[in-house]
Formats: structure tokens, C-alpha cells, sequence
């Protein structure tokens, strides 16, 4: 995600800042402290579907982000920490709004159990994934 942290008149932007496409639909929507994003940001498709939205903090993505198809359907969620790695539940959907496949990051690789779902929604596979532990028996 492009990051320009200062505005037109070359001051450090602050406040709610909108970038447009060339056609004039919004492209970015969402607020600057002291030049870096902070709070609620939203992303759009050039025809107007909102793409993707979530809370940014020191310039980064954090917290939980939720992203759209280009007809509007959700995508995936997931969450990022203050580093702005993977962390906790992530979900992908198939495009009829089913759950595609879930399971769970910790810094920016996949852990515990991951299920993965067909279409219908009938849970299809589990693997369990970890970290590898030097834990002596």
C-alpha cells in the first residue's frame, strides 16, 4: 500500500486523507497523524466496491482486515500484530460465500490446525502445522 507522508504543500499530513483514481472514484480513504496512517483505512476497486478495510497504527496494518471480491462478496479475514505479521484467525472463502479454508498465524506462519472446506462447506482436510520444538522427552 502506498504511502506518501507528506501532503501537496509538503507538511506532514494530518487528518482524514482521500486519494482518487483517474476516473474520480475514491481509491483510499483514511486518516494521518504526524504523516503516518493511523485509525480505520478502506481500499476500493476502481468501479467503487470497497476492496478491503482495517485499522492502521504507526504507519502499519493492525488488528483485523477484511477483504472483498470485485462483486463485493467477502474474501478472506485476518488479523495482523503490531510488527505487522500474520497473526491469529484467518478465514478465505470461496466465491459462493462458503468457508474456503481457517486456521490460525503467529508472526507471519501458519500454526495448529488448518481445516480446508469444499464448496458446500463440508470440511474436506485438517492438518495440524507447527513450529518445531527443540523440547527434549
Amino acid at each position: 500500500m502506498k504511502n506518501n507522508k507528506l501532503d501537496k504543500n509538503g507538511n506532514l499530513k494530518n487528518g482524514v486523507h482521500t486519494v482518487l483514481f483517474k476516473n474520480g472514484s475514491i481509491d483510499n480513504v483514511g486518516e494521518f497523524q504526524n504523516g503516518e496512517k493511523t485509525g480505520i483505512w478502506k481500499y476500493y476497486l476502481a468501479n467503487g466496491i470497497l476492496k478491503a478495510t482495517g485499522r492502521c497504527q504507526n504507519d502499519k496494518l493492525v488488528g483485523e482486515w477484511t477483504w472483498y471480491r470485485e462483486n463485493g462478496e467477502l474474501m478472506q479475514t485476518g488479523g495482523f500484530d503490531a510488527e505487522q505479521k500474520k497473526t491469529g484467525l484467518w478465514k478465505r472463502y470461496h466465491p459462493n460465500g462458503q468457508t474456503s479454508d481457517e486456521g490460525q498465524y503467529l508472526a507471519d506462519k501458519k500454526v495448529g490446525e488448518w481445516k480446508i472446506y469444499d464448496l458446500t462447506g463440508k470440511l474436506i482436510k485438517s492438518v495440524q502445522l507447527g513450529i518445531k520444538s527443540s523440547r527434549k522427552l
